[in-house]
């Protein structure tokens, strides 16, 4: 696998063993992302045994790959989620996802996480049809929700934040914000172990079993736990084909330039803040501590964090044409699950709890979700059961038609975007 900038710039990161021998926990936690360690963090805080499971290594899958983005709401828009579960479902989604990025930095901060956190997040609309889009997300949100960290700019004041003329207006989210993925999956392992969460890696499981007590086993061990949480996300194999065939694993991208400096950097963003774009097959960039454009979006994934990184240099160039000049000193990527409405998938069967589909906004809800695992295993399920009413169903097929699926659906969105 290729090397990530985010690899290369990562923290001192501890060495956990792998699991060995039978092992007993009040809870057992598959998946060392965002979700398995804030769960794990919140169960071991609330007075837990837990023991957490991680197939390669912390933040190996989508949690140390992704473009660090923070944003408020959830992929759909607040109008659309409002067509799928209610107005007052969604006012406590809504509610939830304003906790989830004050609960982020709050933990970042607490925990002293060095993570290069940095605030604001700019939705960027590339067709008139996204400005009108965006500016109806705006009134819904401060009409419904009282909502005042939106903040609209057109496209004459926009030249002022970003430096090309490829969109037509963006909506500035204060709230939101963007952060080193890998660095702050390394600092919630630390917060974790801190609180007392016994963490093994390189330990794939390859089975549970479930019962009054279930069992987790690997190659060279097991756990016996009395709940377990299922955290795998895009990378959970066929732990459970029900969950699977409810997310499909998408490709993501991203290419980072060599270092800018802080003059020319400052000539491409005038802003602190991170950009994602409307397409559904959508980019998005932010600038790095060193003055590197981070640019993220569709490329061609050769094999598991091996990308070419061909066709995200040329979406970079349409953006910011006077960067051709500039070298590519990595490109990586990795997959993020999507669900079929694109909210997140939350649920339990029995006392195995699950979390997936984030659809792109696994960063900040992960926080939340990790919370209200904890909370409903510690015996207050009011919360959590909120995210499990949202419905959802298996992709048609299930895993075997997913690719087929996907390749559908980006070609007829990808027309859509061309539009």
């Amino acid at each position: 696998m290729s090397v990530s900038y985010y690899d290369a710039s990562a923290n001192t990161r501890a060495d956990f063993p792998h699991l060995a021998g039978e092992m007993r926990a009040d809870v057992c936690v598959i998946g060392g992302g965002y979700t398995g360690l804030s769960a794990a963090l919140e169960l071991a805080e609330k007075g837990f045994a837990v023991t957490l499971l991680e197939a390669e290594r912390i933040g190996f899958g989508a949690s140390g790959r992704n473009g660090g983005q923070i944003a408020t709401g959830y992929t759909p828009g607040m109008v659309d989620t409002q067509e799928i579960v209610g107005p007052d479902e969604t006012a406590r989604l809504w509610k939830f996802s304003i906790e989830a990025t004050r609960l982020l930095k709050d933990r970042i901060a607490s925990h002293n996480i060095d993570c290069d956190l940095r605030h604001g997040e700019l939705y960027a609309a590339v067709k008139p049809r996204h400005r009108d889009w965006l500016l109806e997300e705006l009134t819904h949100c401060e009409k419904a929700y009282g909502y005042e960290r939106y903040k609209w700019i057109d496209r004459e004041d926009l030249g002022n934040h970003l430096a090309t003329d490829r969109y037509c207006g963006a909506l500035l989210d204060e709230e939101g914000g963007h952060l080193h993925p890998l660095n702050y999956a390394l600092g919630l392992s630390m917060a974790a172990t801190a609180a007392g969460v016994t963490i093994y890696e390189n330990s794939r499981v390859t089975e549970v079993t479930d019962g009054r007590t279930a069992r987790v086993i690997t190659a060279a061990g097991s756990v016996t736990a009395d709940y377990v949480v299922l955290a795998g996300n895009a990378y959970l194999g066929d732990l459970s084909k029900t969950l699977a065939a409810k997310i499909i694993p998408v490709d993501t991208c991203i290419i980072a330039t060599e270092p800018l400096g802080a003059a020319r950097t400052k000539t491409l963003m005038m802003t602190d803040a991170c950009v994602s774009d409307t397409n559904f097959n959508l980019d998005y960039f932010r600038m790095s501590a060193d003055y590197r454009l981070l640019y993220g979006g569709r490329d061609k994934l050769i094999s598991d964090g091996n990308v070419t990184g061909a066709a995200l240099r040329r979406n970079m160039l349409a953006t910011f044409p006077q960067l051709e000049d500039v070298k590519i000193d990595y490109a990586w990527g990795g997959k993020v699950a999507i669900t079929r409405n694109m909210l997140p998938d939350v649920g339990r069967r029995g006392n195995i709890y699950y979390a997936q589909g984030y659809s792109g906004q696994g960063v900040p809800l992960s926080a939340i979700v990790g919370r209200v695992i904890g909370e409903a295993i510690a015996g207050d399920a009011g919360r959590f059961d909120v995210f499990a009413r949202i419905p959802h169903k298996p992709f048609p097929g299930g895993t075997a038609l997913r690719v087929p699926l996907l390749t559908l659906a980006r070609l007829y969105y990808g027309l859509r975007d061309a539009l």
